[in-house]
């Protein structure tokens, strides 16, 4: 492992944005991750875990403690039959190599989650989805260090309680995720496709297969064509994605907003498109606050244009989220994790 001092944790993020950290730590291997979990919760010091550092918004005043960061990669076949593979996956491991290891040696199940920034290790932290895949319809354990229990543990879907965009993981440092098993097919084509935009895109309907390097190569050029694809040359990619999530309600509440565009949800609610209901709420694509904006190309997305702060994009988000809430009556809540920041 090493150690360095007084960095800046801009250098850590996508978006680019975050105060000093007492110290970083460094860590390629998974015991010298779990080792240091335990020697901070051992002395009760503060630590923060990133991997990618693509779904974190972290304060200005940065972090006043040990920040690690998870270097460690791989990926292994512990398991196969006729049918697919049990791949486990280093937390370290960036995740779109991962996807592009896996549609190159005619594995399908996460070729739709293709172009996503951030670390293996993440995934399930988020239950990351796209275009009609998330990695909970995959993942078959979960490799994780419990710090109260101070084990290690192996986790079952159940355990991890994936939900939309959420898991037992995302605000509850007790856990870190050190390695992640996936159950893929073996196909030269892709899960069915479930995404309307991406159907419509590949010229296909809903449920159908197509090759999946095909779909890959869709998901990646669509991604891109939203700032969802990570350019250093490009400000609309200096962020965390999706802000927002996209609010599900009661469908009795659904009833009295009018016609919009919606999806049903779980236990008979209904999910509504975020992006639509902040451009129907006065806030269109390349809004901008002190620094930050609306990314050009996807409602969704805020972003740091080169001088921005933490302060002024949790400032542009309130002012998103209360004039969505005055315009609709409707709640924006934000995906990424806040670190010592709130909105």
């Amino acid at each position: 492992m090493s150690v360095v001092t007084d960095t800046s944790l801009a250098a850590y993020t996508t978006l680019r944005l975050g105060g000093h950290a007492g110290t970083v730590t460094n860590a390629v291997h998974t015991d010298e991750a779990v080792a240091a979990v335990r020697k901070a919760t051992a002395e009760g010091r503060p630590l923060l875990v990133l991997a990618g550092g693509s779904n974190v918004v972290i304060g200005d005043s940065g972090f006043d403690g040990e920040v690690l960061l998870l270097r460690d990669r791989g990926v292994e076949v512990v398991g196969e039959d006729a049918s697919g593979v049990l791949v486990r996956v280093s937390a370290g491991e960036p995740w779109d190599d991962f996807v592009a290891y896996a549609v190159a040696n005619g594995w399908s199940g996460v070729e739709c989650l293709s172009g996503i920034p951030g670390a293996a290790g993440s995934t399930p932290i988020q239950n990351v989805g796209a275009y009609g895949q998330e990695v909970a319809h995959t993942i078959e354990a979960v490799h994780a260090y419990d710090r109260i229990a101070d084990e290690t543990r192996v986790m079952s879907p159940a355990d991890c309680g994936f939900g939309y965009r959420s898991s037992v993981f995302k605000h509850d440092d007790r856990h870190l995720v050190t390695a992640v098993d996936f159950r893929l097919a073996r196909s030269a084509e892709s899960a069915p496709i479930r995404y309307a935009e991406l159907a419509r895109t590949l010229g296909a309907s809903a449920g159908d297969r197509v090759p999946m390097r095909q779909a890959r190569d869709t998901v990646l050029k669509l991604r891109a064509g939203k700032g969802m694809v990570l350019d250093p040359e490009d400000r609309d990619t200096w962020s965390v994605g999706s802000f927002f999530t996209n609010p599900v309600v009661p469908a009795d509440f659904f009833a009295t907003l009018g016609e919009m565009p919606h999806w049903p949800g779980a236990d008979g609610t209904v999910k509504i498109p975020a992006a639509w209901l902040i451009e129907q709420s006065g806030f269109p694509k390349g809004y901008a606050g002190d620094g930050v904006a609306i990314s050009g190309k996807h409602t969704l997305a805020l972003t740091n244009r080169g001088d921005g702060s933490t302060a002024a994009l949790l400032d542009l988000a309130r002012t998103i989220r209360d004039g969505v809430r005055a315009r609709f009556g409707v709640e924006l809540h934000p995906e990424p994790v806040l670190i010592n920041c709130a909105l």
